[in-house]
């Protein structure tokens, strides 16, 4: 496994970002029978191939939305309460109705090691990403084309995929 290059991933971006969403929106307008399963496996490979702690771009640019149990959980890891956590960290995006970090890159992530600080208790959203091999890919092909641009696995999976799947 190769630690990523997040300078080469940028300019790979630039360069395949409008043919890989188009990919996916086609994609999810005609998944083929075998999706699930097909992504499952390019799920496996990529995690062969792309070392996050080598990257953290998705916590240096990105944030996780904080779900009420994240909130609680976190809060109590750091023995605050939730109020106390709220105003310390986040806000509340009224438009998406979200609790988010307030800076980036965020501050549970350790920059001279790109480890989270909070890594036991971090949020669902942290936890889950990038969301490669959920069930029901074509509910997150939204937010595959999203994260193309951030996350090299997310990038590496929609390469693997356009490889496999003729459309």
């Amino acid at each position: 496994m190769q630690p990523v290059n997040l300078r080469s991933f940028k300019q790979k971006v630039r360069y395949h970002q409008k043919a890989f969403k188009r990919f996916l929106g086609k994609l999810g307008k005609n998944p083929p029978r075998r999706l699930d399963t097909i992504a499952e496996q390019i799920d496996t490979e990529v995690w062969q191939e792309v070392d996050c702690l080598s990257c953290a771009n998705c916590c240096k640019v990105m944030t996780p939305t904080f779900t009420n149990k994240d909130i609680k959980r976190i809060s109590g890891h750091f023995e605050m309460s939730e109020q106390e956590f709220k105003d310390k960290w986040l806000y509340y995006d009224k438009k998406s109705k979200d609790w988010m970090n307030t800076k980036q890159p965020c501050q549970f992530l350790n920059l001279s090691n790109n480890m989270c600080s909070i890594y036991e208790v971090r949020p669902e959203d942290c936890a889950g990403f990038p969301h490669l091999a959920k069930k029901k890919m074509v509910d997150y092909i939204h937010v595959h084309q999203q994260n193309i641009q951030y996350c090299p696995a997310t990038f590496k999976m929609v390469e693997k995929m356009i490889e496999r799947v003729a459309l």
